[in-house]
């Protein structure tokens, strides 16, 4: 009587076993004992014998003749052999039967460690021998070189409008300078990638990336939000009241702008199209921001004007919100 371990218990399955479960156990095991990763004395053997199992059970003429006759019906069951040796078996039916079929166990192998034999255990892969399971490692594919990071201070209109930075980088024992070129409206913290001028690659794999992360420095003038240039245009108490126009600089050129009588500080006079062109379509516009800026010394004659004015001129707390809270406070 056959001494054999029964094959639905070397898979640890039920007899009525689906094939998909069948299969889910068997890479199971097959991960656990795969030479490359087990080394203990008994993992071999056990991979072994579920490679069979498996090969038995997942063959449906296979499975009834086992199912019915137990291993004694597969004759001197599945060897290795062959041309090319691995995983490929054979078997006989009763009597010493020529096989009617072939199960490649090495075609499970191809799914579950991927179309170019790569292991996922990371050991460089399954590579099916003369002579049963043992395998050989394969050499590892060439390594990308480590990515280079570096930081690069740019001036604000290079930042907004684009153009070209010269970088001198380690490269190995020498320096090189690399020309790096900006693209316009990048942005404070934004990053850029050169290709191959990072570090070298250790076993004759493609360089590295250098990584720039750019730094944009403040304007005296204009800041940014987003793709929109603001710039603050200073008028006195006079102009906000009658009106001005005021010479305002752009990132190009400049533009006479005319402010309404009545204007108040923080308001914003937009020019479209006027701010940042990031050169894929996109433009932002520009805003001239109003500042009131009031006298901090004035003439007796001066004094005497303010105050005159400051008797025509209407209390903005005497209406609104104002009122509102005034109220409020006083109930």
């Amino acid at each position: 009587m056959s001494t054999r371990q029964d094959y639905y218990q070397l898979l640890g399955v039920k007899r009525d076993a689906t094939v998909a479960e069948l299969r889910k156990a068997y890479r199971k095991l097959a991960r656990k004992y795969h030479p490359d990763v087990n080394k203990s004395p008994e993992a071999d053997r056990r991979f072994t014998e579920i490679s069979e199992a498996y090969e038995v059970l997942s063959d449906v003429e296979k499975r009834k003749t086992y199912d019915r006759f137990g291993h004694a019906g597969l004759g001197s069951g599945p060897t290795s052999g062959g041309p090319g040796g691995g995983f490929r078996h054979t078997w006989s039916g009763p009597g010493g039967a020529q096989p009617r079929s072939t199960v490649d166990v090495e075609s499970l192998f191809g799914e579950m460690f991927g179309s170019g034999g790569g292991s996922p255990f990371g050991f460089g892969g399954f590579q099916p021998g003369p002579g049963g399971p043992g395998g050989v490692q394969a050499q590892p594919p060439p390594q990308k070189g480590q990515d280079l990071l570096h930081r690069l201070s740019l001036s604000f209109m290079t930042a907004a409008s684009g153009g070209e930075e010269h970088v001198l980088i380690n490269m190995g024992s020498s320096r090189q300078t690399i020309t790096v070129k900006i693209p316009p409206g990048i942005e404070d913290g934004g990053k850029l990638r050169v290709k191959a001028k990072g570090q070298m690659s250790p076993n004759g794999g493609p360089p590295g990336d250098l990584i720039i992360t750019v730094n944009v420095g403040k304007h005296p003038l204009f800041r940014r939000e987003g793709l929109d240039i603001l710039v603050d245009v200073p008028i006195t108490i006079a102009e906000a009241t009658l009106g001005v126009t005021v010479s305002v600089p752009l990132l190009a050129g400049s533009v006479e702008m005319k402010i309404p009588s009545g204007a108040s500080s923080g308001q914003k006079l937009r020019i479209r199209g006027k701010g940042v062109d990031d050169g894929k379509g996109r433009i932002g516009n520009f805003f001239a921001v109003i500042q009131i800026v009031a006298p901090d010394s004035l003439s007796d004659e001066g004094k005497q004007m303010m105050e005159q004015l400051s008797r025509e001129l209407k209390n903005p707390r005497q209406s609104g919100p104002w009122v509102d809270r005034t109220v409020r406070k006083s109930e």
